[in-house]
């Protein structure tokens, strides 16, 4: 066995309905860029308020069945903040998709999660850019809006019209004055 290594392989796993799943170790960049924007953007927007940006990497221990590694997340309920992971409902949360995981985050997890109680839940696509925001209304996610980067050759076949109808930030609905840009959230991205 080589002593050697640069390092170590390490998988992460997550608990899905009670069934131990293997995630893959190693996320491209665009999806790590995604999530480290995001959470830059809301860290930068909390520091000193109540609620807590989580990034990618920590447990959020949902149900006894579910524990899930969210891209990022806030929790304004620092009760549920423990030193092995989030216990309980989060007040938002974020998926970026990945071929592997895409399947998962837009049907088991989003119901998990809706069944939860989770106010607000996005999906992430690093290969459209664009993000779909999920809002809990009366126990059911209801599609609140779809936002995306449109490529240059799309702006161009466009009317003026409709390039201004075009919407390039958002207000992430747990906060009134947090305003997103949609390029803050996809810079540093390589083309695929």
């Amino acid at each position: 066995m080589n002593q050697n290594l640069a390092y170590q392989e390490e998988w992460r796993e997550e608990l899905i309905d009670g069934t131990i799943v293997a995630m893959s170790p190693r996320p491209s960049w665009n999806h790590v860029s995604i999530a480290g924007n995001l959470y830059t953007i809301f860290s930068n927007y909390l520091r000193g308020k109540p609620c807590t940006p989580i990034p990618d990497g920590f447990d959020l221990h949902l149900t006894n069945r579910d524990t899930f590694v969210p891209d990022m997340m806030v929790v304004c309920d620092r009760d549920k903040l423990q030193q092995n992971g989030v216990y309980g409902s989060p007040d938002l949360v974020v998926e970026v998709l990945s071929p592997s995981t895409a399947k998962r985050d837009k049907g088991y997890k989003k119901d998990a999660y809706e069944a939860a109680g989770v106010p607000e839940y996005w999906l992430v696509n690093p290969a459209d850019r664009s993000i779909e925001v999920y809002l809990l209304a009366e126990n059911r996610y209801i599609l609140d809006n779809v936002y995306s980067i449109y490529p240059d050759w799309m702006l161009e076949a466009m009317t003026q019209e409709e390039t201004a109808e075009i919407v390039t930030e958002f207000k992430c609905h747990l906060y009134d004055d947090l305003l997103i840009s949609l390029e803050d959230i996809f810079s540093g991205l390589l083309d695929v």
